[in-house]
């Protein structure tokens, strides 16, 4: 999983950037208005969305704005989006260069997808403990420029903004209570309880102060002490308020049917969400029937290693037993993390031998923020910036390590790390996209089902140290698979949180912690978890159908290149670009 820099969230149709288009003049009238509009939709999303300047590491005034998260803002954001979609239907496809034509596709995919996502109404019942605001500005605050005057004057402006903001994001929870929209009770409980510990962290400590204590000398005096007053006098005592509010009025009301099927046209949301995630339009009833084939086949994988590796014929009672086996936990928050750091340093000297193309930039291994950890998956990678002024991070969950497996921390090292997120990432940010591909976050699909990909690839070469690690890669499979049982179990078959809970406990040997947290994230974020297996799953099949039309003219190395080519396309452009490298290695003539 990757973190807010490159993931879809309901405020962000996606992450863009700063690179400038290629002069008109250069361009036939078609692909110059595919260049303007791409340009366009990029600073209309800047202009809408400022944070993402931070994110991406722009500099700037944008850095001293916030989301305008009202009924106006979003009715213009709207408007705005349609009038990007009419523009882009006029475009005449067929006279355009195949980059201008890739482009093109992709640029109506974002603007179809996010106009369609907006059936959901996410501002009016999104109750968020993964990326809502008292996350989000946390974040922001460890990102936030502070090396200059005006910088640290617009995280004054940026902080006196973030009340408001928390005030408004109340008011259009309200205006959903009256209109029957309302956020799952587990995750209105979860970011009441955040907010708590947030509130309760000694002052000089809180994340919020976090430019104060980056900027070194510089932050010290007047703007240190105006920054303390902005967040004692205005941004506690809005968190203040959200958390009261949800306590006191929202939790009586919240849903105990934690699926989007509750919500007003809920079924019509969760269909757009499926397509916004996966890129393609897959019935949820058949992601589902898939998902159980899928764990049915996994399952017989780990069945013969519970043999072999522990003489177990009884693969249930197996994977009830490993996360209370407290000899396979680690003991200390150091071993965590030496372990993960370890996996992606073997993992790195091997990669030269499964790609031709490698990123210039190294991932950095951290220990995940202490305000995020209770609450967060047990690891995720969080992009850099393109310039490389910020390094690609694996952030590494060392929360109570005895509930961390060591037989699952090389497989979250190559999915999160290399050759999972950051190469395909860091890749993608060295290409000559047009901005809104280059810094954007792209097909979910591709992006998570390329990292999903890569823990068999590691297996296929060879690089788990024995069979309980292997495990580890299967029980990580299952549950990916589980992913799309239980989200489409949740949000379109009326499962109850406990059910999906079980569902994983008894296919994935997560803890139930972590089985917890899973459940309660695919609550928040519906259909984003299916993105993993419909990418992996495409990924495997194109590749299975270049190995029989290619025969010994299949290399796996260039097979990967064709497939990281043009950064995080659409299910259908990936399809198109491995057939295109297909016949470019003499796969025309091989059987179909």
């Amino acid at each position: 999983m990757r973190r807010l820099a490159a993931g879809r969230r309901w405020l962000i149709a996606g992450l863009l950037g700063a690179a400038a288009p290629a002069a008109a003049q250069q361009r036939s009238p078609a692909a110059a208005a595919v260049a303007r509009l791409s340009d366009e939709y990029w600073r209309a999303e800047l202009d809408r969305f400022p944070e993402l300047a931070t994110i991406n590491g722009f500099r700037g005034p944008r850095n001293g704005g916030l989301t305008d998260i009202s009924p106006a803002g979003f009715s213009a954001w709207d408007a705005r989006l349609r009038r990007l979609s009419a523009a882009l239907s006029a475009v005449d496809s067929s006279r355009l260069a195949r980059a201008d034509r890739v482009n093109l596709a992709l640029l109506r995919d974002e603007v179809e997808s996010a106009l369609g996502a907006r059936v959901c109404h996410r501002e009016l019942w999104t109750v968020d403990q993964l990326n809502g605001p008292q996350v989000a500005f946390a974040t922001l605050a460890a990102l936030q420029p502070v090396g200059t005057a005006a910088e640290r004057d617009a995280v004054l402006a940026r902080w006196r903004r973030m009340g408001p903001y928390v005030d408004q994001y109340v008011r259009n929870l309200r205006r959903g209570l009256d209109s029957g929209y309302v956020a799952a009770r587990i995750n209105v409980e979860r970011v009441a309880d955040q907010i708590d510990r947030l509130l309760e962290q000694p002052a000089d400590s809180s994340p919020f102060l976090a430019p104060v204590r980056r900027a070194g000398r510089a932050g010290a005096g007047a703007f240190a002490d105006a920054l303390r007053t902005v967040v004692r006098d205005r941004i506690h005592p809005a968190l203040r308020r959200y958390r009261d509010f949800l306590r006191t009025d929202y939790l009586p009301r919240s849903r105990e049917q934690p699926g989007v099927r509750g919500i007003p046209n809920g079924a019509a949301c969760y269909t757009a969400l499926i397509r916004l995630h996966t890129s393609l339009a897959i019935p949820a009833e058949s992601l589902h029937q898939d998902g159980l084939a899928e764990v049915a086949a996994i399952r017989g994988e780990m069945a013969a290693i519970a043999r072999r590796r522990f003489q177990a014929e009884n693969l249930d009672s197996l994977l009830r037993a490993l996360p209370r086996d407290t000899s396979l936990t680690f003991a200390t928050r150091h071993d965590v993390f030496e372990a993960a750091r370890d996996a992606v340093s073997r993992m790195e000297r091997k990669l030269p031998e499964l790609f031709d193309r490698l990123p210039r930039r190294r991932v950095v291994v951290e220990e995940m923020p202490a305000y995020q950890e209770r609450d967060a998956p047990a690891a995720y990678y969080y992009q850099g910036t393109a310039d490389g002024r910020r390094p690609g991070r694996y952030l590494v969950n060392t929360y109570e390590p005895r509930s961390r497996p060591r037989y699952t921390s090389e497989v979250l090292a190559y999915h999160e790390a290399v050759p999972g997120h950051h190469l395909q990432i860091a890749l993608a940010q060295e290409l000559p996209l047009p901005a809104f591909r280059r810094y954007g976050g792209g097909s979910n699909a591709l992006i998570e089902g390329w990292a999903l990909y890569t823990e068999r690839l590691a297996d296929e070469a060879g690089m788990y140290g024995g069979d309980l690690d292997r495990l580890g890669m299967l029980i990580f499979q299952s549950w990916r698979a589980c992913r799309l049982v239980v989200d489409t179990g949740l949000h379109a078959l009326g499962w109850s949180r406990r059910q999906a809970v079980d569902y994983l406990l008894h296919n994935t040997a997560l803890s139930e912690l972590d089985a917890e947290n899973e459940v309660d994230r695919y609550i928040v974020d519906p259909g984003q978890a299916l993105a993993y297996k419909v990418g992996q799953r495409e990924i495997l099949r194109l590749r299975e159908e270049a190995r029989r039309r290619l025969g010994a003219r299949f290399d796996l190395r260039r097979f990967h290149d064709a497939v990281l080519r043009d950064g995080a396309v659409t299910l259908p452009v990936l399809a198109e670009n491995v057939r295109e490298w297909e016949q470019g290695q003499g796969g025309a003539t091989g059987a179909q």
